[in-house]
């Protein structure tokens, strides 16, 4: 890859990182969104809704203190344990397709994880502010100190040390994001909300959300990768 300027033309190698990436998101989500599409079209034998599933399942559980509250948006269903809501996007909350369910299914299982103390989700929720402040400050703290001291150093690091912690965090997500579709899958079979079939059509949606989340990490692990080899080498006066 080829930059052009006043001081000549010089190729980036590391581009490459950034393409990979992004072509494994764009990937992930298309399969995400084309294997929801084609479930949400096909309604359980329940007759249930995603927002009557969510409450039966918390229920079996022996959760009453979590509420389940429609949110708008497209797939933007979510759980949130600062207030402890299940939140169901438009074409899940009122959808009584194996689809839905299972998303719905799926966001019941972190609140199980928060009620039951799940330590990986925990942890994830300890390094979200770090890994926030890390993900939007780690580039102007590299280029500051690139300019200021160059490549390796001290300022350099810093922010390549705190992009890792959203390299950290985005790993952490993985056993976070499979749990909740393992405990959903195995409760909409246990409870009886769907059938065998009905389940396997439920299991390939959740799975393409899983490769999102693997997308995700490869795409920030190949960022990471990519910021070292530009800046963090040994400076010339080691």
């Amino acid at each position: 890859m080829f930059y052009g300027g006043m001081m000549g033309y010089y190729y980036d190698p590391t581009l490459i990182f950034v393409i990979i990436g992004a072509l494994l998101s764009l990937v992930a989500s298309a399969r995400v969104n084309s294997t929801y599409n084609k479930y949400s079209k096909v309604r359980s034998m329940s007759g249930m809704t995603g927002a009557e599933a969510a409450k039966r399942l918390l229920n079996s559980q022996g959760i009453y203190d979590v509420q389940v509250r429609p949110v708008s948006g497209q797939l933007t269903d979510h759980y949130d344990p600062r207030s402890k809501t299940v939140n169901l996007s438009d074409s899940v909350y009122d959808s009584t397709s194996v689809a839905a369910i299972g998303v719905a299914a799926h966001e019941c299982g972190h609140a199980m994880q928060h009620n039951t103390g799940y330590v990986p989700l925990k942890l994830r929720g300890a390094i979200v502010p770090v890994a926030n402040i890390g993900s939007q400050a780690a580039f102007p703290i590299i280029l500051l100190g690139f300019f200021i001291g160059g490549v390796g150093s001290p300022l350099v690091n810093i922010g390549l040390i705190l992009f890792s912690v959203a390299v950290l965090f985005q790993l952490v997500t993985l056993p976070v994001e499979f749990n909740a579709s393992s405990r959903a899958i195995h409760l909409l079979g246990e409870v009886g909300i769907l059938g065998s079939e009905e389940l396997g059509h439920t299991r390939k949606v959740l799975g393409a959300a899983a490769l999102t989340y693997v997308a995700a990490l490869a795409a920030t692990v190949l960022q990471l990768a990519r910021l070292v080899f530009l800046f963090g080498g040994r400076r010339q006066d080691d």
